[in-house]
């Protein structure tokens, strides 16, 4: 992809997740993401049924009589992404790939969270630490991060493109790298032969995690096309299955829904707030739906 190219889906990237942010998800963000706590903003005479707790003794004393002070929702967040880049996310059988997808959804949360004077960073992860890029604000650095994440292992390097996933060790990056507490997005497929629940309920422990699957149709449901060659996209292994056999089908659909569960008792067992998205179906719908449950 030349610079052109490049700065061309940028562009129409930005049009698109801009204009959710703005007309669609405005105000359903600051609900759903909350500020740090409450500021001081004033102190002001105490009124009937106001908290005796708030009374502020050294202006009290000095006007002699009672005043209280005054808070406000302190709105500004630091928002992380953690987005997974291992070779599993070059993935698609229906209208993009789980990357593309990946890519759509954190410029939606991105633009989302400028909207509302909010920091964002990001964390390209793999089965190792690819990339981190520290918080900050405006149009500028969102359009730096979107290029980011475009233009990432563009060399097609065959190593590169059997990045194995340590979700694990991402969540263990965030806790170390982020000393005050965050918003954090992990957008993965969750393809991971490791348990990553302890560093998950550590983390949440810490910042606010929120976890977004997304998963390629086929992942759900395999199509009787007969012979086909498969391979893993984390270690390069071919195979050839039989998908007209029913029994096949049956064991990938069950490997699916039971792989769904074990995911759903891990972020049910963190106390993390989770949506799953295919790549064929519209994320604005689920989007709404996460802003909506925790509103």
């Amino acid at each position: 992809m030349d610079t052109s190219d490049i700065l061309s889906k940028v562009r129409r990237i930005e049009i698109k997740t801009r204009g959710l942010s703005q007309n669609i998800f405005a105000g359903q963000y600051h609900s759903a993401f909350k500020g740090r706590g409450m500021a001081f903003s004033e102190v002001r005479e105490y009124q009937y049924q106001d908290d005796i707790r708030d009374i502020d003794w050294n202006v009290t004393a000095r006007f002699h009589k009672p005043y209280v002070k005054v808070f406000e929702e302190e709105r500004e967040l630091t928002v992380m992404i953690l987005i997974d880049v291992s070779g599993s996310l070059d993935f698609g059988t229906r209208k993009q790939l789980k990357r593309d997808m990946a890519t759509e959804i954190a410029a939606t949360f991105a633009f989302s969270a400028i909207e509302n004077n909010d920091k964002i960073g990001m964390i390209f992860f793999s089965d190792h630490i690819e990339k981190y890029i520290p918080p900050k604000k405006g149009r500028k650095h969102i359009l730096y991060l979107i290029r980011e994440m475009l233009t990432w292992g563009e060399n097609g390097d065959e190593e590169e493109s059997q990045r194995k996933t340590d979700i694990g060790e991402a969540l263990e990056f965030l806790t170390r790298v982020m000393r005050r507490r965050c918003t954090c997005f992990v957008l993965s497929d969750f393809f991971d032969r490791k348990d990553f629940l302890k560093p998950l309920q550590i983390a949440n422990r810490k910042h606010d995690v929120v976890a977004v699957q997304i998963y390629d149709a086929l992942c759900r449901q395999l199509p009787d096309v007969g012979l086909l060659k498969v391979r893993d996209a984390e270690t390069g292994h071919e195979m050839y299955i039989d998908t007209s056999d029913r029994k096949l089908r049956a064991a990938h659909r069950n490997y699916f829904l039971n792989r769904q569960q074990q995911l759903s008792s891990t972020f049910s067992k963190s106390q993390v707030d989770w949506i799953s998205i295919a790549t064929d179906e519209d994320y604005v719908k689920q989007l709404i739906l996460l802003f909506k449950q925790r509103s």
